[in-house]
């Protein structure tokens, strides 16, 4: 089993930022159409000759619920396929856990709702129930052998489109029972872009005192505009390991109003601008978005440096 000194030093270092693109999994949960697969995998390809390292390429839910997703088992073999990547993928139940531990993923991400209506709306299970499946999830990995990591995400962080206001304190209550009952790492979502930044600067802050020298995940999402500032409000308030999707693709199924993702190319030149190195080429990075848009073209994409271009001039990378 993979602990968390290994998280620290191999998977997530402390010293550097590490971004995962989700953009296979969140991106692909509300479009009217999905790619190929073989569009899936050039779609890695490239991001990965750009420099991403960290993939979340699908779900463990049935195809007839989930066709994006079908083929799951082939694109966690995809990215095992390229040097030094690392893949994760959802599972929300134990028949998800179970097929997960069946393949060659290195991260099992859980999902804990900060609020029993939007617990029981995405998972049919109480936010104690969702927590007992993270110590099930981490069991039955250490059962079979598996080096995978198990993540445990609370989503609802920030606020509710179901029930309202979220207690911070209660998030923390949250991610705490998550490392007791097994995960090897947590996170924290707005997944329905309900903060700002004073309020990403503070639950971040205090989650890195929860969390010590171990690292955390925030996943943000760009549905009010404020992505890009609650990012940099989350790395100034420690936070090492952030969530984007390419184009700005994404949103929960059953959260009312949510919508996109922060946008991964601009997480790349925000990071690189605040003097976070993150070994991402953004120029090669388009290369991957040109694949997404052209196999969905009915679908938004969003991003400045899509737009705009990064400066052709070196003084950005501070």
């Amino acid at each position: 089993m993979t602990g968390p000194a290994e998280i620290h030093a191999h998977i997530y270092p402390q010293d550097r930022v590490s971004l995962r693109e989700v953009g296979l999994r969140d991106g692909l949960q509300l479009v009217k159409a999905f790619p190929s697969s073989a569009a899936k995998h050039e779609w890695l390809v490239r991001e990965h000759a750009a420099g991403v390292r960290h993939f979340e390429v699908g779900s463990f839910l049935p195809a007839s619920r989930m066709p994006q997703f079908a083929d799951v088992r082939d694109m966690i073999a995809a990215v095992s396929s390229l040097g030094g990547a690392r893949s994760a993928a959802l599972a929300l139940n134990e028949r998800g856990a179970a097929d997960a531990v069946g393949t060659g993923l290195d991260e099992i991400v859980c999902v804990v709702s900060a609020t029993e209506e939007h617990s029981q709306a995405n998972m049919h299970r109480s936010r104690r129930e969702a927590v007992e499946l993270v110590g099930k999830v981490a069991r039955l990995r250490d059962e079979k052998g598996h080096k995978a990591i198990v993540n445990a995400g609370i989503s609802m962080a920030f606020g509710c489109s179901i029930a309202g206001e979220v207690d911070p304190a209660e998030v923390l209550r949250l991610a705490e029972a998550c490392l007791v009952a097994g995960a090897d790492i947590v996170g924290i979502a707005d997944t329905v872009g309900f903060a700002g930044p004073r309020q990403v600067a503070e639950l971040t802050a205090a989650m890195a005192r929860l969390c010590g020298k171990h690292p955390f995940i925030v996943h943000l999402h760009d549905t009010r505009g404020m992505g890009i500032a609650n990012a940099s409000a989350a790395l100034d308030a420690g936070c090492r390991v952030l969530d984007g999707s390419l184009g700005g693709l994404g949103g929960c199924p059953f959260a009312p109003g949510a919508t996109g993702n922060v946008v991964f190319e601009d997480l790349v030149f925000l990071c690189e601008t605040k003097g976070f190195p993150t070994g991402i080429d953004l120029d090669a990075l388009m290369g991957a978005r040109s694949i997404a848009e052209s196999e969905m073209p009915d679908e938004q994409f969003y991003g400045s440096i899509a737009r705009a271009g990064a400066p052709r001039v070196v003084a950005w990378r501070a």
